[in-house]
């Protein structure tokens, strides 16, 4: 007889963002007359930058001739994409990290979803709270968790990382020492950023500990402030305890085209085992490689024409966690993020949860934003919005919430 996962009975209810989409859709539904501004997701607007077009362009003739024709990706990357990601995003920038330690994906999601597979179940993991929900639920459904406790709305055999105002979004070393260390700085949903001096700690106490950090890195793109790290293999020691994930979604607007890679340096170890060899047969035998027009455009991300159209998308995303920042301080609400990364964190009104403020907004607004408890119970009282939206509709989402 066949039987299913029963892992997967321990999450509850649906993803986040689809019991969102599930909410908005009725509420349309019954109000076929309402505007509704979204800005919950973060998925981006601005077209695909003019030169990443012109490479996808070029990519897709090249498919369309015998000469030039390509079949099946390598399924660590190519080379041309590999060597660029290595030098401009590493080499370039003091980083120690060599081509072929570069996995290259069709997202930073999978990579940070799946990389749990190479590790034991045996191992406990740790989290900030709040935390994007992916990095919990992929080791749920691997059985590396115990039950759900709704009560408390944590998973028992996880460590949680409060991450609060107290604190500045940014966990402390936790007393109780986790095998997997999930970081992600720039952070969502926070919008919060660790320095490096914070983030050196970090990697001395993996090291001491033997743990390994899995960083996700993927808002690096939008840290505007100095002293702020870009890369965990800015520490020193880094190489020895931490896998870095990074994205082209929100750095070049790759959220419909999918792109991705991940960093496992060579001398990276757990239990006396490396994880380059693992990852890489991993990945060669469950993926058959990104798309090579699709590395033709992530490898014109990184020519000098490309990088100023991508810094331009994004100063003028930031532009919106401006408005975004200024408008919800002008109506009262105490605000946090969208210096460094895309994402505002607000805390909601006395007196009401942050579901309850969901429904506020879509209802009095028709604007649309994340309850912070749905990335875990540390977030409950706030709110996460998204600069990703239309610049208009950004002006007058806020001009709405201004108003009620």
């Amino acid at each position: 007889m066949a039987r299913i996962n029963e892992n997967y009975l321990k999450l509850p209810g649906s993803y986040l963002f689809s019991a969102i989409g599930e909410k908005v859709r009725r509420y349309e539904a019954l109000h076929p007359e309402a505007d509704v501004i979204r800005l919950g997701i973060g998925d981006v607007t601005l077209p695909i930058a003019p030169k990443i077009i012109e490479a996808l362009h070029a990519a897709v003739t090249e498919m369309g001739e015998a000469d030039s024709f390509r079949g099946y990706a390598p399924d660590l990357g190519y080379d041309f994409l590999r060597n660029e990601i290595a030098r401009k995003d590493y080499q370039e920038k003091g980083c120690r990290i060599s081509p072929d330690e570069i996995f290259v994906s069709d997202g930073a999601k999978c990579d940070c979803a799946n990389i749990q597979e190479i590790f034991g179940t045996d191992n406990v993991i740790g989290v900030c709270d709040p935390v994007y929900p992916v990095y919990v639920d992929s080791n749920v459904m691997a059985g590396r968790t115990g039950e759900y406790d709704a009560c408390s709305g944590r998973y028992r055999g996880v460590i949680y990382m409060p991450c609060t105002a107290e604190n500045g979004f940014v966990p402390e070393l936790p007393a109780e020492v986790p095998d997997l260390i999930y970081l992600c700085f720039p952070n969502n949903p926070t919008g919060a950023v660790m320095t490096k001096e914070k983030l050196q700690g970090w990697v001395d106490y993996a090291k001491a500990h033997d743990s390994v950090i899995l960083y996700d890195a993927a808002y690096e793109a939008y840290i505007s402030e100095p002293g702020i790290p870009h890369s965990i293999y800015e520490c020193d020691g880094a190489r020895e305890c931490a896998v870095e994930f990074r994205s082209f979604s929100k750095t070049a607007g790759f959220t419909g085209l999918r792109l991705g890679f991940t960093v496992i340096p060579k001398e990276l170890e757990a239990g006396g085992i490396r994880l380059h060899p693992l990852w890489a047969r991993r990945h060669g035998t469950k993926y058959n490689g990104a798309p090579y027009i699709i590395q033709r455009a992530g490898e014109a991300v990184y020519s000098e024409k490309g990088q100023q159209q991508i810094r331009e998308q994004i100063a003028w995303y930031m532009g919106n966690a401006g408005i975004i920042s200024e408008g919800l301080q002008a109506a009262g609400y105490r605000v946090s993020g969208g210096v460094n990364a895309p994402y505002i964190w607000l805390a909601v009104p006395e007196g009401m949860t942050d579901w309850e403020f969901f429904d506020f907004l879509l209802e009095k607004a028709n604007v649309v934003g994340t309850p912070g408890s749905g990335f875990g119970p540390g977030g409950a009282g706030y709110f996460r919005l998204t600069a990703f939206g239309n610049r208009e509709k950004t002006i007058e989402a806020m001009e709405r919430i201004r108003s009620i």
